[in-house]
């Protein structure tokens, strides 16, 4: 495995003292114009470490993303607060026992202060008298709390609680749509944490496109992207739980779970599917690379992948602010429709696919999802956006209009699943559309999956991943041609196989 060129991006906690005050800017603008007074104290708990069931055993502590977006702590058992009027920040740590200094480390209080850039660090049992003693100015603060619907999990952010908070004025439902809001538009700082983590783990997917072979196993494949992002890059966590698929499992959309752990045989002229993405400070990446495990395409292989690379390059020549997601994700699935039925696997007019949703057996989930600090960051469904009800539309996970600053996903895909398949085989106005004896041929494939990051612009987007996507890129890179970094792309020339020299 070669060595990384790739430096780690410098950490600021600019980055977060700029997160704080673009919130205090959009709540003072809420309450002006809701004609309430421009005062009152954002109050935000941190995630707290679990021990594993029952056992003394910690797993790697993560922080909570909403705290993590505002304040950049790495440690557990933190608050964060922020005035409104002022826009001072206040950290309140844990007192640490002895057995906690020994075991974990010790820290002084003051070291937080400069450590986060806040203005102000106290202890969480003094949390109370603080609030109160801090912020008497206009009597009693008002505390406004984080407490709104996750519409990706369905899950609800909890809001901050602590003895004596019964005593205050607490706000549940200003300051979840507006921080989220404030998630969905990423600061240049933010964008550079997201393009390294991109750089990482197009790289570690590229170490992985070299090492495949036949004989292997799908947990050696997972092994080599987190080894390549941790010790190479400095990438410690996984924006999620990497996705190693090959052959049929790649119909499977989330495999790699406790119950399917990455843990087939790779064998000889199957596809593979590599669904992993590094994170850094926080900020993630979340990439799909499709190629056949021997390195080389069969037929059926170039045909579905190159009608998802259709719908793939398509979606993102169309991207600028103003465009509906929702139009995007129907252009990939009638992109993937054309292809099939130039192949006679699909045969009839793609109007009436499209009208009975056909697209959807092909591609269940959502064309793409909004990307930063989550893998599905927040603000896909803000107030007034309704999620479609129909067959593959209403796996979106978001239907926004596309605005300048935000980062999101392009990920279709093609699959071959049996539960779908033999649903559409059993609705009669469905069923005319299939070639079954194509299908039949089809029915061990899997799927084909090509996700990239897009950074919306103003004139368009900016694509952060840099994996090779062509059928021939991927050949040449298996067979061991280098590949360019993203630096190197400008000025690289070309060689005898038609890839830049590096």
């Amino acid at each position: 495995m070669s060595d990384s060129s790739l430096a780690p991006p410098a950490v600021f906690m600019e980055l977060h003292a700029g997160n704080r005050k673009r919130l205090v800017a959009a709540l003072r603008a809420h309450l002006s114009t809701s004609g309430r007074p421009l005062h009152g104290i954002v109050l935000l708990k941190g995630g707290e470490e679990q021990t594993l069931y029952c056992t003394d055993r910690v797993p790697l502590f993560r922080q909570e993303s909403y705290f993590a977006y505002l304040f950049g702590v790495r440690e557990p058992g933190f608050y964060g607060a922020v005035d409104i009027a002022s826009g001072q920040s206040i950290l309140f740590a844990p007192r640490l026992t002895l057995d906690d200094a020994i075991w974990n480390g010790e820290k002084e209080l003051s070291s937080f202060k400069d450590m986060y850039r806040v203005d102000f660090v106290f202890y969480v049992d003094d949390l109370a008298q603080v609030l109160r003693c801090q912020f008497s100015e206009h009597g009693e603060p008002l505390l406004f709390l984080l407490y709104g619907k996750n519409t990706d999990s369905g899950n609800y952010s909890k809001p901050a609680s602590f003895e004596g908070i019964e005593k205050f004025d607490t706000d549940l439902s200003t300051l979840h749509p507006i921080l989220t809001e404030c998630r969905v538009i990423k600061s240049d700082m933010e964008l550079a944490f997201i393009q390294y983590a991109n750089d990482v783990s197009s790289k570690a997917h590229i170490e992985v496109m070299r090492q495949i072979k036949p004989g292997m196993k799908e947990f050696q494949l997972e092994s080599i992207f987190i080894h390549h992002a941790s010790m190479h890059e400095g990438c410690r966590h996984c924006s999620y739980t990497c996705i190693c698929a090959t052959g049929h499992n790649s119909s499977t959309l989330h495999y790699g779970h406790a119950g399917a752990p990455n843990d087939q045989t790779l064998n000889d002229g199957d596809m593979a599917l590599m669904d992993m993405g590094a994170e850094y400070n926080f900020y993630g990446s979340d990439i799909t690379c499709s190629y056949p495990i021997n390195g080389k395409f069969k037929r059926n292989q170039t045909i579905v992948y190159n009608a998802i690379l259709r719908a793939h390059n398509d979606v993102i020549s169309h991207m600028q602010p103003g465009v509906r997601w929702i139009d995007m994700h129907k252009l990939a699935e009638q992109r993937i429709l054309e292809s099939l039925k130039k192949e006679n696997i699909i045969h009839g007019d793609i109007g009436d696919m499209m009208n009975q949703r056909l697209g959807a057996v092909f591609m269940p989930h959502g064309l793409g999802h909004l990307l930063g600090i989550d893998t599905h960051d927040p603000g896909g469904y803000p107030k007034g956006l309704e999620r479609p009800k129909e067959p593959g539309l209403r796996s979106l996970r978001t239907i926004r209009e596309l605005k300048e600053g935000m980062v999101i996903t392009v990920e279709p895909g093609c699959y071959f699943i049996g539960t779908l398949l033999r649903h559409a085989k059993d609705d009669p106005i469905s069923s005319k559309f299939f070639n079954w004896e194509k299908i039949e041929m089809y029915k061990s494939f899997g799927g084909v999956r090509i996700e990239s990051n897009l950074y919306v612009t103003a004139q368009g987007c900016k694509n952060l991943t840099n994996c090779p996507r062509e059928t021939w890129e991927i050949e040449a890179v298996m067979a061991g041609a280098p590949w360019p970094s993203r630096d190197d792309c400008s000025s690289a020339t070309t060689t005898k196989n038609g890839l830049p020299k590096t």
